[in-house]
């Protein structure tokens, strides 16, 4: 069953600017210039919010672990982009060796191009979420239906793969705008970000990418680190594969368990 949506503050300031507006104008034929500057300021803002990844101003939006979670020493790990069928299985097998869970945010149609790799995340222990169908950059842009659909087809694609529902959602490179709140409020999913990003889409150098995962590295941390559409090395390793066991090594210096967001998120 789906839940009522409640618009964030911000949200519900941006509806009373444009019936104040409207009003203005109406009351004061001369103040249309003014109403009509103030809501381009205001679709402008809602635009720049859509841009940033870890904002709650267009909605609730899990940029960290609870506080519970991060009392316990627990961080969580999540891949983006999969399932690889090149990659995925060398980062089970990273993970299984350090004994670790993760959290995949995988795209609908590669789910249903290796189905059996969806499973496979899922056998060793590890929760598959929600990434989207297409994994369209053009998602920030799409309405209400359009959105619903693409998510809904994911959502199903992997609920029926993996026997699980997803229980969370990232959007394609975490760009949003206000339209997304109400259709994962209907859709009973939640918004994921994260604390920490490693741009290893872009970064092949596995230094860099380590860094920016640990640099100031604590409990409650969300991580994030892709499967799918990686860069690589200069040997063509892809990049993942170099920084992901020195990663894990660090968490485990820092005393530092890893969790699946469905843990810590119960």
């Amino acid at each position: 069953m789906s839940q009522r949506w409640h618009p964030s503050p911000a949200l519900k300031a941006s509806a009373a600017l444009h019936v104040a507006s409207a009003a203005a104008a109406v009351a004061v034929p001369g103040a249309w210039p003014w109403a009509l500057g103030a809501l381009v300021l205001n679709h402008a803002a809602l635009t720049t919010a859509g841009l940033l990844p870890r904002t709650h101003l267009l909605g609730p939006n899990l940029t960290r672990l609870p506080a519970v979670s991060a009392d316990r020493r627990e961080v969580a790990l999540t891949l983006d982009d999969g399932p690889d069928p090149a990659v995925t299985p060398q980062v089970l097998d990273l993970l299984d060796e350090a004994g670790v869970r993760a959290s995949f945010f995988c795209i609908g149609w590669r789910a249903r191009e290796h189905p059996a790799l969806c499973r496979e995340i899922v056998r060793r222990g590890h929760r598959v979420e929600n990434h989207g169908d297409a994994h369209s950059w053009a998602f920030s842009t799409f309405g209400y239906r359009r959105m619903k659909d693409d998510i809904s087809a994911a959502q199903a694609t992997l609920s029926d793969i993996t026997g699980q529902a997803p229980r969370f959602f990232r959007a394609t490179a975490g760009l949003r705008n206000p339209i997304l709140d109400p259709v994962l409020t209907h859709l009973d999913l939640r918004l994921a970000a994260w604390t920490r990003r490693a741009y290893d889409s872009r970064t092949g150098n596995p230094d860099t990418v380590l860094a920016r995962l640990t640099r100031g590295l604590g409990p409650g941390d969300i991580l994030l680190l892709h499967d799918g559409h990686g860069a690589r090395t200069p040997d063509g390793t892809p990049v993942v594969l170099a920084a992901l066991p020195r990663l894990l090594d660090t968490l485990k210096q820092h005393r530092l368990q890893t969790v699946t967001l469905h843990q810590a998120c119960p």
